[in-house]
């Protein structure tokens, strides 16, 4: 097959080069709320074409190789003193797979368990290329189920507003869930 990044062919969706040169996570802390912050690995500009592979067939395993070389490496070195649950925001498979469930998977190690199918949003609204007005008049009512009393990490692909995991976290602290920090593959505002 041929390499997704630099065309050349390739045994994996994106050749070992391209993962070890271009595609080295840097990270990224921005603060949404008062004292809470999201953390990613890449700017938007970086991933673009690949994060839109999660409307097409090959998206998963593209997917697993950028979630392998950013959150499984964060997972490796995260330590606390209490077990986390990691929650997808959103884990719906619309696309044959789901590109936050593949994300929040890498981040199983010794202190973090990831919890999929909780965290639903009842408005199925795109965001895509939507404004912050837009964002905040189509709220995504998420629906949390089997999940309370916990320490958790919320996960998506991208942050552009920061609204979604506003909301994401709201729904998780009325169930008495602890939000400690949201991780996303990449910042839009970077």
């Amino acid at each position: 097959m041929q390499c997704l990044t630099c065309k050349n062919l390739s045994f994996e969706i994106i050749c070992k080069d391209c993962q070890n040169n271009l595609l080295i996570p840097s990270f990224h802390k921005r603060e949404i709320e008062d004292g809470f912050f999201n953390y990613s690995f890449y700017t938007l500009s970086e991933l673009e074409d690949l994060i839109s592979s999660k409307y097409y067939f090959h998206g998963d395993r593209v997917f697993n190789i950028l979630a392998k070389l950013s959150f499984a490496k964060f997972a490796q070195n995260f330590i606390f003193p209490n077990q986390v649950i990691a929650i997808p925001i959103d884990d719906h498979t619309r696309h044959d797979f789901s590109h936050t469930a593949i994300l929040t998977k890498h981040l199983k190690s010794q202190f973090i368990t990831p919890k999929y199918n909780c965290l639903k949003a009842s408005n199925i609204v795109k965001y895509a290329g939507k404004d912050l007005e837009f964002r905040q008049k189509n709220p995504r009512r998420f629906k949390l189920t089997n999940i309370s009393n916990e320490m958790t990490i919320l996960c998506d692909d991208i942050i552009t507003t920061g609204a979604t995991i506003r909301e994401a976290k709201k729904a998780l602290e009325k169930k008495n869930n602890q939000v400690i920090f949201s991780l996303t593959l990449a910042d839009a505002k970077l």
